[in-house]
């Protein structure tokens, strides 16, 4: 006995799907693309800026925006008469990452497509990536600071997280810390609360130096004393 579909079965999307098409929907824009890449640095844009980053008009891209955060993608911040933009979270910062490496793998080329400026040193949302962070990743490995899945830190990595005067967020209920793929070097990096942690040291300390506007980051000659004496990098081990 062969079984039919009524037309409401066959119209009717299921609500994961329907939620699933709606958030690839909003993704899919070269100006939407834009502005998501920008909020990659973990901060707040307005939208004024927002629209020089995507080269759109003001009012195209308010609509831009609108439809970022009628899926979820984004928030919203009210400073005063100021309204600022953000992505909604560190999920959304690995979402993209993940569609930046498998776009990265579908082209034809071989090569790596990441400006030389980005592969060095950049923020992942709030943790560190590119060729440093690496580099990092691997040291902690080998030196068993991390757990073997990658998902928390030993003693030994609470203690060298410790000396160092790394601070974590109270009550944070992100992963302690976790792999994250990095899409411009196809190895890992240090992404959860560890990860954003170590960034914002590395940063108060000034061993690293944000770039304005941008999600680059530079190594300052104290950084690379500091970061020889506890990582054991160079820029002979790691290449700028």
């Amino acid at each position: 006995m062969t079984s039919t579909r009524t037309a409401c079965q066959i119209s009717a999307s299921p609500p994961l799907e329907a939620a699933m098409s709606a958030v690839a929907s909003a993704i899919a824009d070269p100006s939407r693309i834009s502005i998501l890449c920008a909020l990659m640095d973990g901060r707040a844009w307005t939208a004024t800026e927002l629209s020089v980053i995507a080269d759109v008009a003001p009012p195209t891209a308010s609509g831009h925006l609108a439809k970022l955060l009628s899926n979820g993608l984004i928030v919203c911040l009210s400073q005063g008469r100021h309204r600022y933009y953000r992505l909604t979270g560190h999920e959304i910062a690995g979402l993209l990452e993940n569609l930046m490496d498998i776009s990265a793998i579908s082209r034809s080329s071989p090569a790596c497509s990441t400006p030389v400026h980005l592969r060095y040193a950049r923020t992942c949302y709030d943790h560190l990536a590119g060729e440093i962070a690496v580099s990092l990743y691997e040291f902690m490995q080998q030196g068993n600071w991390l757990e073997e899945d990658g998902n928390a830190l030993t003693p030994i990595g609470l203690t060298r997280f410790h000396d160092l005067g790394v601070t974590f967020t109270p009550g944070s209920r992100r992963k302690p810390c976790c792999p994250c793929l990095d899409w411009s070097e196809r190895r890992f990096h240090l992404g959860g609360e560890a990860g954003a942690a170590l960034l914002r040291l590395l940063v108060d300390k000034e061993w690293l130096r944000r770039t304005p506007g941008y999600r680059e980051l530079t190594v300052t000659a104290k950084g690379e004393a500091a970061l020889q004496k506890w990582f054991s990098i160079t820029p002979t081990t790691t290449s700028r």
